[in-house]
């Protein structure tokens, strides 16, 4: 049974190695605590061959050694300050306990037992508090394999505060030695699937942001809110309920620019996205559609509804100037609405070019305006008279 703990930690610390991302998600300082947790095992079975202050005293202090990297592990996950303290306590005390009890058989049980259940207990904490993990399915499996271990090592050196150890020692084939070198072999495998399953999940999380996500304003991007309009206007034709979109246009954007630079730009549309943000309902979405242009999906709105909430964005905006390096930068904002009851056969998109028409309309009317369309369904445009020619 040593020998498969010892085999199956050095193929997990190879696994976890070849894996390893680039950045420093603690990883690395996980493969290297299966090292040291296979290290130990190799100095066990080593007993009675070499010294007792190498296959004893070493081992053991190599044992919380690796229970120390595993904290420092998460700790790393999180990105928080590693507890120095907390790693390098229980690797001294066991070193000095079990070399004090080193012709104790049954101390040393009781100090390895007590001070490892407590190691679990520190990583199960530092797993979860004071911040859980955002994607929680590695955790639970990491929490469950040490919950489980750390449960036996408690077990075991409750048992032996009131029972005497085996006589033949810790290398003897006994019920209770046979459990722990079980229950090891389970934390090795369960554990380190557990932490490879919380860095790919926050891998897949960090890429559905980059996915979805406008990078400089943090806001829905173009993609996000073109599934969310499809998605929304279908429960709308079922439920005949009305659908607003309003497209937004920061004025004379490219002034701020040439005046201020393109650094005063980004702050000015992380300022507008902001506001745009703050002063809209939980059910609503505001995005970047392109540019300095921001397109707000109003679901369950109606024209007046969302002129209402048009006038009280644009006002928002206009009352609050950008402050870039101690400069202020008034921001206005022009806006285009359409609101309609969506029919079956009706593309989504119409409701976003009628916003848009609006929006040209605020632009040629004098900017820091709201302006609304209708929307023109095919057949609809079909029947118009054509409309004169602009030069």
């Amino acid at each position: 049974m040593m020998v498969m703990v010892v085999t199956g930690t050095v193929s997990m610390a190879a696994a976890m190695a070849f894996v390893r991302p680039q950045q420093r998600e603690g990883i690395g300082l996980w493969a290297l605590a299966l090292l040291a947790h296979a290290a130990t095992y190799v100095l066990f079975l080593l007993r009675g061959q070499v010294s007792d202050w190498l296959s004893v005293v070493l081992a053991n202090a190599i044992l919380a050694g690796a229970f120390a990297l595993l904290l420092a592990a998460v700790t790393e996950f999180h990105g928080r300050a590693q507890p120095w303290g907390r790693l390098l306590a229980p690797v001294a005390a066991t070193a000095l306990l079990i070399g004090v009890f080193l012709h104790d058989y049954r101390l040393r049980l009781l100090s390895s037992s007590f001070i490892l259940a407590l190691q679990n207990a520190v990583i199960l904490w530092a797993l979860w508090r004071p911040q859980p993990p955002r994607q929680p399915r590695g955790a639970l499996l990491i929490s469950a394999s040490l919950g489980i271990n750390g449960l036996v090592l408690l077990a075991r050196g409750l048992w032996y505060t009131v029972h005497e150890p085996p006589p033949q020692g810790f290398m003897g084939s006994g019920t209770g030695q046979s459990i722990t070198f079980l229950s090891a072999f389970i934390v090795v495998l369960l554990a380190s699937l557990g932490f490879i399953l919380m860095t790919k999940d926050r891998a897949e999380a960090i890429n559905h942001e980059l996915a979805n996500n406008d990078l400089l304003t943090g806001i829905p991007n173009r993609r996000l809110l073109q599934q969310t309009l499809r998605r929304d206007a279908l429960r709308a034709m079922r439920e005949h309920a009305p659908y607003a979109v309003m497209m937004a246009d920061i004025d004379h954007f490219k002034a701020v620019n040439d005046t201020h630079g393109h650094l005063a730009g980004d702050a000015v549309l992380r300022h507008v996205a902001h506001l745009l943000k703050a002063r809209v309902r939980g059910q609503d979405m505001v995005g970047r559609w392109g540019g300095e242009e921001f397109l707000v999906l109003l679901p369950a709105t109606t024209l007046e509804g969302a002129r209402q909430l048009a006038e009280v964005l644009r006002a928002g905006v206009g009352e609050a100037p950008c402050h870039y390096q101690g400069t202020p930068i008034p921001v206005t904002l022009s806006i285009g609405i359409c609101a309609d009851t969506l029919q079956p056969g009706d593309r989504p998109s119409l409701l976003v070019d009628a916003a848009d028409k609006a929006l040209y309309a605020a632009k040629a009317g004098g900017r820091n305006r709201v302006e609304h369309a209708l929307l023109m369904r095919p057949h609809e445009l079909r029947g118009a008279s054509p409309a004169p020619a602009r030069t």
